[in-house]
């Protein structure tokens, strides 16, 4: 592996398609994480889906459970409170809303009762207006940037650019998180340790907004290096998934966030791109591999049989292990 930098690499999306993958698969191979600019989002929805936010996180937590994750059943969304997620055990300092594609009851995988399928819980217009409809224009837009950067992810991979939605994402599993990392002192005897713990994410790709207050730390060989906000971007990284798909060579790396100590809460709004869930994951014949078959946690990706929803809701149900009990049903993993 290249040398540990201490910042991240940029990739511009304004660039010609065959210099954004060369620049994707660089930083694939050396660190996992990178900024994206010259996206095209909207720069206004994205603040207004913060100033939005921030108005949610700040309801009394008692009308908060109104849209809390219990009542959403096997979709797995709605709200949790502070403390109320774990990461290997331990619970993370934040706060947050569970959302995804939206799907309508008479969905075949809602009527099936498909896990992490299903309506989103929000808040009406009467609670707070435009809320709704700013995450699911907000989903939308980063789903279809999803697409384009596995399009060249695929190219960077000397693959067809049509790869990953020919076998895996035409339908893809989309995931999207609203976070806030409270600026307060933990309570004492709270085995709190980080806003969120060292973890790697499961699937393909997770494409994340921050805001200004920052916290996002990578690990590197050379040791954990910040990854701090930068102004019209995105942070990148790769998952569990393209990491067994290419054998160890594109790297899914463990990051983590600090505790908040800034005197201003944290926003962070990371969507997760990932395989649909029947999908199982098979090797790029065409990639040059190794032998990365020992992570940070003892548990390789390359080892498990399954689909990605089997791996995913074993996953997941370590996080929240009341409410799998209660909604997910038995998988092997």
């Amino acid at each position: 592996m290249p040398a540990a930098s201490t910042t991240l690499s940029l990739v511009d999306l304004r660039a010609p398609d065959a210099e954004a993958a060369r620049r994707i698969g660089e930083a694939c191979r050396a660190q996992g994480f990178f900024y994206l600019v010259g996206h095209g989002l909207d720069e206004a929805r994205a603040q207004r889906l913060e100033a939005l936010s921030h108005r949610f996180f700040a309801l009394p937590d008692e009308l908060k459970q109104q849209w809390s994750m219990d009542k959403g059943g096997r979709a797995w969304r709605g709200w949790f409170p502070l403390g109320g997620e774990l990461t290997s055990g331990r619970p993370d300092w934040k706060e947050g809303l569970y959302l995804g594609t939206e799907l309508p009851d008479d969905d075949p995988r809602v009527r099936a009762g498909e896990p992490l399928h299903g309506r989103n819980l929000l808040p009406g217009d009467d609670v707070l207006p435009g809320f709704r409809d700013t995450v699911l224009d907000y989903i939308a837009d980063v789903t279809a940037l999803g697409h384009r950067v596995m399009a060249l992810i695929a190219l960077s991979l000397d693959l067809p650019a049509d790869y990953f939605a020919a076998r895996y994402t035409a339908d893809p599993l989309v995931l999207f998180r609203i976070f806030q990392y409270p600026s307060r002192p933990v309570p004492d005897g709270l085995d709190v340790r980080d806003g969120v713990g060292e973890h790697t994410d499961y699937g393909l790709l997770t494409l994340l907004r921050q805001d200004t207050v920052g916290g996002l730390q990578v690990r590197t060989p050379g040791g954990w290096i910040d990854a701090p906000p930068l102004a019209g971007s995105l942070v990148c990284n790769i998952g569990d998934m393209l990491d067994r798909m290419t054998g160890g060579l594109y790297h899914s790396t463990p990051h983590r966030v600090k505790l908040n100590a800034s005197g201003h809460h944290r926003l962070s709004f990371p969507l997760f791109f990932d395989p649909n869930m029947a999908a199982r994951i098979e090797p790029i014949r065409s990639a040059a591999t190794d032998d990365h078959a020992t992570r940070w946690d003892g548990a390789s990706v390359h080892a498990f049989d399954g689909t990605y929803g089997d791996y995913v809701l074993a996953k997941v149900g370590k996080v929240f292990p009341q409410l799998k009990q209660a909604v997910l049903p038995t998988r092997s993993a």
